[in-house]
């Protein structure tokens, strides 16, 4: 039975495991963070800072989480296992899951593409609930050498979960972390894939999003990606849902316009951090593996059961594959068209 005093474990702390996790942390929830072993000493000494999209910051004290590299302590007397882990690793961590937590834990997945909460229960026991969910949120982290390591949210939003176990999201809203139970999580999910195609494009111009979507040249390759992926996805029966912002059926509409319309149409788009990039940039700026093949890769895999013609999308996903693993650089408009 899951209530106030539920234990709670973030599965893969990296930079949103981190900032839910401290959020929570720091409105007196038990909180364990999972993380890497490099991480321990660094957050046991110098604890947490996490910084709103306001600039305001918290310093989440070491004393107020848990701290361990090892799943079986993690897992062993959780009640809710927050899943933030990359998609690739989700498999793997189902499995760590199964092994060391009780039956009938309580799995929510916090991650990017669509099929994570299926793969969870997959590889899960029978009697394990689980929750999909959707983080509307960037969050970046700091360089590893920042004492103490830090990870600040790029722009507002509430966390949406499927509303199929009653009270799960009144234990997860706290203070300035806002959780919501929707009817439509897989729409939602879908309406967040569709808005994460962006995040190849960003990582691969290498300028903040501000930046690029205040480009029309950037934002015409966006509304051209996303227009594929509107019509792959129609082909297949689904509706995505809106996320925030405007519904993804008009978003290319509206990054077609000029730039002083705009500026008026998209102001709420825009009021992000000026800094703000997306975690696909964070992934090869740090040489890390990235999502595409759950994003980028899942519509061309839709596509291709449709007979659809996806080239741009094809264009986008091997450009990023491309430099996955090699020194980030800047991409125009022209390289990625060809």
């Amino acid at each position: 039975m899951i209530g106030i005093n539920s234990r709670i474990v973030i599965a893969g702390a990296g930079s949103i495991g981190c900032y839910v996790g401290g959020r929570l942390a720091s409105a007196g929830k038990a909180v364990t963070l999972l993380v890497r072993p490099r991480m321990i000493e660094g957050l046991q000494q110098n604890g947490l800072r996490i910084t709103d999209p306001d600039g305001s910051e918290k310093l989440v004290e070491p004393g107020q989480f848990f701290l361990t590299s090892d799943p079986e302590i993690a897992f062993r007397q959780a009640d809710i296992i927050l899943v933030t882990v990359k998609s690739g690793a989700t498999e793997e961590m189902a499995k760590s899951i199964r092994e060391n937590a009780s039956s009938d834990i309580v799995v929510v997945s916090l991650q990017n593409g669509v099929g994570n909460a299926e793969t969870l229960r997959q590889h899960l026991h029978p009697e394990a609930t689980v929750i999909s969910g959707m983080v509307p949120f960037n969050v970046v982290q700091s360089e590893p050498s920042v004492t103490p390591l830090s990870v600040r949210r790029t722009m507002p939003g509430t966390i949406l979960i499927d509303n199929t176990l009653d009270g799960l999201a009144d234990v997860l809203s706290v203070p300035g972390l806002s959780v919501q139970a929707h009817p439509d999580m897989l729409g939602i999910l879908w309406g967040k894939l569709l808005t994460n195609l962006n995040n190849a494009l960003n990582a691969l111009s290498n300028l903040p999003l501000v930046e690029q979507l205040a480009d029309r040249s950037w934002r015409l390759l966006v509304a051209d990606q996303l227009s594929e992926g509107l019509k792959v996805v129609r082909a297949h029966g689904i509706t995505p849902a809106k996320v925030q912002g405007a519904p993804p059926a008009v978003l290319p509409s509206i990054l077609r316009l000029p730039n002083l319309l705009f500026r008026i149409v998209a102001a709420r788009m825009l009021a992000i951090n000026p800094h703000a990039r997306s975690s696909m940039w964070e992934d090869l700026s740090r040489g890390r593996a990235t999502e595409i093949d759950y994003l980028q890769g899942v519509i061309i895999r839709m596509a291709d059961e449709k007979n659809i013609a996806v080239p741009l999308t094809r264009k986008i996903s091997a450009c990023v594959k491309k430099v996955e693993g090699k020194p980030l650089r800047s991409h125009s408009v022209e390289d990625i068209r060809g």
